[in-house]
């Protein structure tokens, strides 16, 4: 099968959402199947207004067209709802071609949080442009069940996985000597510093030891004035991230509008257990039952509880998810592109997987 990817989400942005299409192309690959990756890089592109380190494309419907009339593809996904995904809605609508979308990230929450746009009217628009997909693909069942009630349809609960080779299993907190001898207990968060994150709750989090952020956002600057004791490490490689994951006593997901949360999936597979709000990603990911963490409405509740946490729980809750699970149900929820064909979603000896790497 040949598959368009088209997304506004892509290397070298560092997020959950270019990381989950990172491995779901990987995990493509080993399955057959030929994935084209149409993403900003291709295009002339713009800094995201109020959300730095995200770039987006520019008018870019015409190159786009040029690119998918070439590729001529057995399925169209478009993972986002950003410049790029509009376009390619556009065109498969104007040329009557299937396509299913994914929901990744709330950005009704991000869109009222940074420009006060009303919560009503952010979901409206994204009802809108996933009205015609043929399958809308959200990461836990409690997103689905959000978003049906405010009138989405064609919902396909979806999942993630880790990599539990990557992040691998450290029985007690390793020591990070780049980060020198910090006061123990280490509470660690990765992620955006933006908006959505809420991360100011962890950031006031009354609680002994070293508080460690790891990411970058919109937020940055503002936050490190405001908190200079905290430790501020930036963006990391995928394999240093995974030392410091080890190196935590525990990891704090202060976001209270996660569709996921792949990061809490992360440290857990590292043995780092998770304290975050019983909200919808922390539900899925920790469990309802929290056993991967520990879940409270008070965030320094759960971050005390999450310490009494055994490692090798932690470690046990990641190994419930599975890339190649998720890649299994990637592939089944896509459809034909064309009306009258059907698509081959079985297992060939030798796939392989393209990102376009040619400038328009």
């Amino acid at each position: 099968m040949k598959l368009a990817l088209v997304t506004d989400a892509w290397q070298p942005q560092v997020n959950g959402v270019v990381t989950t299409l990172v491995e779901l192309v990987r995990e493509m690959e080993g399955l057959g199947h030929q994935v084209e990756v149409i993403h900003p890089g291709l295009f002339e592109t713009r800094p995201c207004p109020g959300y730095a380190g995200i770039d987006l494309a520019v008018r870019p419907a015409k190159a786009l067209a040029r690119r998918l009339d070439a590729l001529d593809a057995d399925a169209i996904h478009l993972a986002t709802e950003g410049p790029l995904g509009w376009a390619a809605r556009r065109y498969c609508l104007r040329r009557g071609l299937s396509f299913t979308t994914a929901f990744h990230t709330r950005f009704p929450e991000v869109l009222k949080a940074a420009l006060r746009l009303p919560l009503w009217l952010g979901y409206a628009l994204f009802r809108h442009f996933h009205r015609p997909s043929s399958g809308v693909l959200v990461p836990t069942p409690s997103v689905l069940r959000m978003l049906e009630s405010r009138g989405f349809r064609n919902l396909r609960a979806w999942t993630h996985g880790v990599d539990m080779r990557l992040f691998s299993y450290q029985e007690v907190p390793q020591v990070y000597a780049p980060l020198g001898g910090l006061a123990r207990p280490v509470s660690l968060f990765v992620g955006r510093v933006s908006y959505e994150k809420n991360i100011e709750a962890f950031l006031r989090m009354d609680v002994p030891g070293t508080k460690v952020v790891c990411g970058v956002g919109p937020l940055e600057s503002t936050l490190r004035e405001r908190f200079p004791h905290v430790r501020w490490l930036g963006v990391l490689p995928r394999d240093v991230l995974a030392r410091v994951y080890a190196a935590a006593d525990v990891f704090v997901m202060p976001s209270k509008t996660e569709t996921f949360g792949l990061v809490m999936l992360e440290a857990m597979a590292s043995g780092t257990p998770v304290a975050a709000y019983p909200v919808e990603g922390p539900l899925e990911v920790v469990g309802a039952n929290a056993l991967g963490g520990a879940l409270h409405e008070d965030l320094a509740s759960a971050w005390y509880h999450a310490l009494s946490i055994p490692r090798h729980e932690a470690r046990a809750r990641a190994q419930a998810f599975s890339w190649g699970h998720a890649s299994q149900l990637f592939v089944r929820y896509l459809v034909p592109a064309r009306n009258g064909t059907a698509l081959d979603s079985g297992t060939v000896v030798h796939g392989t997987v393209t990102q376009l790497s040619s400038n328009t």
